[in-house]
């Protein structure tokens, strides 16, 4: 008689255990996918802070020196570490990033006469973000892919950039 209670009780552990573990797989799907809604949030905010500090070090380089009419082409990105047509040490900015969604460098959009005028990302994603954007970046409302999202000179700020050059 105790053998048919004991062989009752094992049947209702296993099952029990048995639902256990489709619930922990449940939760641990769910935990997942906020996860990785959480990362990409985070990448998408990393690529609107980087994108917008190569703007900024592309719109100082652009903005007129002292002595001269207008600034040279910028050729390569790598120019902003360290300005090559000045004397002193002038950095535009700080390092060179890679895109945070690709890992990989920028692509620069390039002007035939001014040479380097801005950054996209090579990302065919579509964007989380599609509204509220920081000021000076509105026009990325909307927008169906992360290429689109084009971080580029702004010459009407040049002038009040200029004076945040650093030199050494």
């Amino acid at each position: 008689m105790a053998t048919g209670l004991i062989r009752k009780s094992s049947g209702f552990t296993l099952v029990a255990v048995l639902v256990m573990v489709v619930i922990m797989g449940i939760m641990t799907g769910i935990a997942g996918q906020s996860w990785r809604t959480f990362m990409a949030r985070e990448r998408e905010e990393e690529l609107i802070f980087r994108g917008s500090q190569y703007r900024d070090a592309i719109t100082r380089w652009h903005a007129p020196r002292t002595g001269q009419r207008a600034a040279p082409p910028l050729n390569d990105l790598k120019d902003l570490l360290l300005d090559p047509t000045t004397l002193t040490k002038t950095r535009y900015i700080r390092r060179l990033y890679k895109d945070p969604l690709t890992g990989e460098d920028w692509v620069p959009l390039k002007d035939p006469v001014r040479g380097i005028i801005g950054v996209a990302s090579s990302s065919n994603d579509p964007p989380m973000k599609q509204a509220n954007f920081p000021d000076g970046l509105e026009y990325l409302e909307g927008k169906k892919k992360y290429s689109e999202w084009q971080f580029t000179y702004q010459p009407a700020t040049a002038t009040a950039a200029k004076s945040t050059v650093t030199t050494k």
